[in-house]
């Protein structure tokens, strides 16, 4: 799963220098930009050592602009240990420094390799590094390039002298200043030194400074700077940018600007409206604002020919069509365009547009088996399979398994349990996982069936079930309580149901139930498929329970991704998977006799695969030759054994069967 990642780029002279870099540098330069890096919730930029704080809150404020760097394959785990690393290479000046202010953790190693410099070794530095080893990518050019601009003016050159002394010594007793001589070699080439020496100073506070560093140079009037791109559009500043936009996106939508153009201001609030729109709802599409008189943005128009502004280009899988181009300032035109792009990229699925209301009245909470059995008769069935094993093996002895059963387990279920529910104790639930695989190793799977009532029971904890949602791996308590259930053909019934009751309880918590659709997939569809077929009538209900939690959680999640990205991608589903479940349905449905209420689970679980399905044209064959309209029909006829009489699950049945089936 990839995670965006974003640059926040801020101007340490507060617009001093777009203001007066021309009468101090004889060169336009529009800010001292100073860098940080956005992912996995945090911002990480380098100043006293690197420092990590929440998005916006470091104490230079909000950004000036923000640039979308593409996204990362790389998890959070990887990236600290990259930033531990990197904490040996940028460091502040002391280690013992006290923790600043804002931020959240600092990396500071005992040993400084390398110290902070204004121009050499900075923040910009730092962002180059973290962008490069998360996507491969650069920060623009127009940052990169600052210093070497600034050094080759003679103002800069002149005060060359006065920013190394700053940085060689200056951190170890408070803000950086520059040394006299420096300030008489700066006169001699600026008209005002004191302004000029002023503004490096403040700039260097902010810069060096990870707390809330007071400027004291005045803020000067507002003179309209420049306002952030709008987080619905993508700032594209150099080439390479763009085109891993057009590589990653199924859509872009670009819009070819500048600063001098007047119509070019008319009609992007139109195209920020429209981002805004259709980006949040569509998945893969993107809107790209180009301007030319920033970074390399006249090099990305060159590249597409573009020499009006303004311009809007149309792409769709990396490719633009001829008739995908809009030129000048044409709103109703613009929305057209993006409209037709959209269509072509992501038509409709084809139950859209049909009406099921039984389908869409199905209400998408989990079937849960909350029933509490006397606890304490649990404990005592449960110490008599245990005194009867012997040997005993494994870490944990027979006593300390007992005690941890009657001393922890048994009263944290209690207290969870107890109406109205109070807050729970909190239980140290790390030896849990022990404590089931003591218990897996020594009893039989006809004697495990009230370890898997307790951890039925757990589930409905929110805080114990969003523990056991990040237990990953074939070491979770829930993966070998479900592989005893499908070691062996003659697994005792009990047992059996009690796991597919555990399982059903597990889909109360949203990413529990990830994790049961996604790693623990195989081994829950292969208890699912069988279930569903048992001799058993309870067996099948509490498997056609697990079935619609499944279902359910399919569906809302498909529903969450159409109101976002405005369509489902078939890639981000399992085709096999789809067809093995709906599969196993039809034939539960067709075999079922004994329940009406298990026959509307089974359709309604049906119902809600199919309603939204990304593969609805490669399940027409499989559901043809299963004949599946013929086997719901079936269970409406009344007088035939299994007919169905209630009059909401009739409804369900033939909107399933008339609508869905082909």
């Amino acid at each position: 799963m990839s995670t965006p990642v974003q640059l926040y780029v801020y101007d340490l002279s507060n617009g001093l220098a777009r203001q007066m870099s021309m009468q101090l540098t004889g060169r336009q330069i529009d800010g001292i930009w100073h860098t940080s890096v956005v992912v996995f919730g945090k911002e990480i930029f380098y100043g006293q050592g690197i420092n990590i704080t929440p998005p916006g809150k470091s104490h230079l404020g909000q950004p000036f602009r923000i640039v979308e760097m593409g996204e990362t394959a790389i998890d959070e785990d990887t990236f600290e240990q990259y930033l531990s690393e990197m904490g040996q290479q940028f460091t502040a000046d002391k280690a013992s420094e006290a923790l600043p202010l804002c931020t959240d953790i600092t990396f500071n190693m005992s040993q400084s390799r390398s110290q902070y410099h204004l121009l050499d070794f900075n923040c910009n530095t730092f962002s180059n590094e973290c962008i490069g080893f998360l996507t491969g990518g650069n920060i623009p050019d127009y940052i990169k390039s600052l210093p070497a601009d600034f050094l080759s003016t003679p103002f800069g050159a002149a005060l060359r002298p006065s920013i190394d002394a700053m940085f060689r010594g200056g951190a170890h007793s408070g803000l950086p200043t520059p040394p006299p001589e420096a300030v008489r070699a700066a006169a001699q080439v600026s008209p005002n030194p004191a302004l000029a020496t002023g503004l490096l100073e403040s700039i260097a506070a902010r810069a060096s400074s990870s707390g809330y560093a007071e400027s004291y140079i005045p803020t000067p009037a507002p003179t309209s700077p420049p306002t952030p791109v709008a987080a619905d559009v993508k700032d594209c500043t150099d080439l390479t940018y763009f085109q891993s936009l057009l590589r990653d996106n199924r859509a872009v939508i670009a819009f070819f600007t500048s600063k001098t153009c007047g119509p070019c201001r008319v009609v992007e609030p139109v195209f920020q409206d429209l981002a805004k729109q259709k980006a949040k709802r569509n998945g893969g599409v993107v809107f790209a604002k180009v301007d030319l008189a920033v970074g390399a943005g006249a090099a990305v128009a060159s590249r597409y020919g573009v020499r009006a502004t303004p311009t809007f280009f149309f792409f769709l899988d990396g490719r633009k069509a001829s008739t995908h181009e809009l030129r000048g300032a044409n709103a109703p035109e613009l929305r057209t365009q993006v409209d037709l792009l959209l269509y072509e990229a992501f038509p409709p699925h084809p139950h859209r547009s049909i009406s099921l209301p039984a389908t869409d009245s199905i209400a998408l909470k989990p079937i849960l088996f909350t029933q509490i059995p006397n606890l304490d008769t649990l404990l005592s069935k449960l110490n008599e399979f245990i005194d009867a094993v012997s040997p005993w093996t494994g870490v944990l002895t027979q006593a300390q398994i007992k005690q941890a059963l009657s001393k922890t387990v048994i009263p944290f279920l209690k207290a969870s349990s107890t109406p109205p529910p109070p807050q729970p104790p909190t239980a140290p639930f790390d030896y849990w996982p022990a404590l089931v695989l003591g218990l897996v190793s020594n009893l039989t799977v006809g004697d495990l069936f009230p370890l898997a009532d307790i951890w039925r029971i757990a589930l409905l904890n929110p805080k114990f079930s969003e523990w056991s949602a990040v237990k990953k791996g074939p070491q979770n308590p829930m993966n070998v309580l479900l592989s005893k259930a499908l070691g062996s053909k003659d697994v005792p019934r009990n047992y059996l149901l009690t796991v597919l009751r555990m399982l059903s309880n597990a889909f109360s918590n949203t990413n529990l139930a990830r994790e049961c659709t996604t790693s623990m997939r195989n081994d829950l569809t292969a208890i699912l498929v069988s279930s569903l077929l048992h001799e058993n009538a309870t067996v099948r209900t509490a498997a056609a329970s697990l079935a619609f939690n499944v279902a359910a959680h399919f569906q809302k999640r498909r529903l969450e991704r159409i109101e976002s990205h405005g369509n489902i991608d078939p890639e981000e589903e399992d085709l096999d998977w789809e067809l093995e479940i709906i599969s196993a349905l039809l034939e539960a449905i067709g075999r079922e006799n004994a329940s009406e209420d298990t026959v509307h689970r089974l359709t309604a679980s049906l119902a809600l695969l199919l309603r939204f399905s990304p593969f609805t044209r490669d399940l027409t064959p499989l559901m043809e030759v299963l004949r599946s309209r013929s086997v719901l029909t079936g269970k409406l006829q009344k007088g035939n054994t299994g007919g169905v009489t209630k009059v909401e699950i009739r409804k369900l049945i033939t909107e399933v069967a008339e609508k869905l089936c082909p």
